[in-house]
């Protein structure tokens, strides 16, 4: 099941037609994530089965008790557009919302994968599962 976010996401998405377009938007919400704290750049915190370098960090949201918001960091800015578009996605949610967040069906819809390189495809769908596993240990 879409969440009222994800069809925010998709609508998006059509209104941009091509997908150089759609790549474009990508680069641009990468440009506005929020900059990563350097102590949160760890190992621990990186997503060894990407080609990219990225870094995804959760913390208890200050806001909202049993929630969690996160960080985000890459080195290309396609795939660092993807990180905002999750760490958006994930922050401000329990673990349990989280958990049950049909992100393969978000990436199934906007078709994604068809216009990923194969590598890059399975780096995406770790950088989810990372997050999705530091979100069950997050609080």
């Amino acid at each position: 099941m879409l969440t009222a976010e994800m069809t925010e996401i998709l609508d998006n998405f059509e209104l941009l037609g091509d997908w150089d377009q759609r790549y474009q938007y990508l680069v641009e919400i990468g440009e506005h994530l929020a900059p990563m704290a350097a102590v949160d750049k760890t190992d621990a915190n990186r997503v060894i089965e990407c080609m990219s370098l990225v870094h995804t960090a959760v913390h208890p949201d200050s806001e909202r008790s049993g929630h969690v918001t996160f960080s985000g960091d890459c080195d290309t800015a396609i795939i660092k557009g993807v990180v905002a578009l999750l760490v958006g996605l994930f922050s401000h949610k329990t673990p349990a919302e989280i958990a049950a967040l049909d992100v393969e069906g978000l990436f199934q819809e906007l078709r994604l994968e068809e216009h990923l390189s194969p590598n890059r495809h399975v780096g995406v769908y770790a950088i989810v599962n990372k997050m999705k596993s530091q979100a069950q240990t997050g609080l």
